[in-house]
């Protein structure tokens, strides 16, 4: 264990939970949030882009019973930055992978939500042993046939105006409200709050970084990792394992991807909402009551 950064005072306030630092082999540094008893049942929550584990926290709340395990990615939150090109999903599995060894985690409950879903599978692929049940929300972890992505990964793919816009300006942490089904969900210190981390420009490249690491083409360097993940998802489905969705359905990016997911795996259970992308701020009780219900399920609770 290493030292926790300090949080400033207003930062501290919405942000009253447990947090530790772990170092890897490679000196890089992981901060968390790992809040509960330690002898608790443990879930594991992954962020997405361009968000930290602060992302987590009404969620948590809601889990007194769990121990909630919610890293910052490599160049997010307080966690150890990493350069542009060194940011892909094994990448940040291994790291991840690394992590929950060095708890020692043995069994779990894996949350994620956007880029947060197809780490959650590769990590799973990573440590399938480890894994007791599955929730995702608002993400992707089908691999498409046919790869684009939005607007907004099409964007970050154009040269040097996505950097001045992604590095230079702030995108997207800036706008965050845009994607809510409640813009009001993330406003004042809230959205101060996801800006905090990523207010030096130096600390920038892993927003534009993850929106790259969208396939554009079936060729793209993520296509390996997310067939794996997906397919290591399958097999724990039809072992058996419990799966289940949290969607917001207003969400502009991935709102209309509930239905291939449901496709892909018609034994999930699903909650449907009208959150938008970050559902974590508009419906926390939505998922947490998964997190539990799966958890349950697993035998874990």
């Amino acid at each position: 264990m290493t030292d926790v950064p300090e949080l400033p005072a207003w930062l501290a306030a919405l942000l009253p939970l447990r947090r530790s630092v772990s170092a890897l082999a490679d000196g890089s540094r992981i901060h968390r949030i790992d809040h509960g008893a330690p002898d608790a049942p443990v879930v594991l929550m992954l962020h997405g882009n361009p968000t930290w584990s602060f992302l987590w926290r009404e969620a948590i709340a809601r889990l007194p019973e769990l121990r909630c395990v919610a890293p910052d990615l490599l160049g997010f939150g307080l966690s150890s930055r990493i350069a542009l090109h060194e940011h892909g999903i094994d990448r940040h599995a291994d790291a991840l992978a690394e992590l929950v060894t060095r708890l020692e985690l043995r069994r779990f409950v894996l949350v994620g939500q956007d880029w947060g879903g197809p780490l959650a599978t590769a990590l799973g692929a990573r440590l399938p042993e480890r894994v007791a049940g599955v929730v995702l929300a608002n993400t992707s972890v089908v691999t498409p046939t046919h790869p684009r992505g939005t607007w907004f990964h099409r964007f970050a793919r154009v040269p040097v105006v996505s950097d001045l816009v992604f590095r230079g300006l702030g995108f997207p942490q800036f706008a965050l409200g845009a994607v809510q089904g409640d813009r009001a969900s993330i406003r004042g210190l809230v959205s101060r709050a996801y800006r905090w981390p990523l207010r030096h420009l130096s600390d920038r490249a892993g927003p534009l970084a993850l929106a790259r690491m969208v396939p554009g083409s079936l060729e793209h360097p993520s296509m390996p990792a997310l067939r794996r993940g997906e397919a290591w998802l399958h097999a724990f489905v039809a072992g058996g394992g419990p799966l289940a969705f949290v969607w917001g359905e207003r969400d502009p990016i991935l709102g209309r991807g509930l239905a291939r997911h449901v496709r892909a795996f018609p034994t999930a259970t699903v909650t449907r909402t009208q959150a938008g992308h970050f559902l974590q701020e508009e419906v926390p009780a939505e998922l947490a009551a998964a997190i539990r219900d799966v958890a349950g399920r697993s035998g874990m609770l």
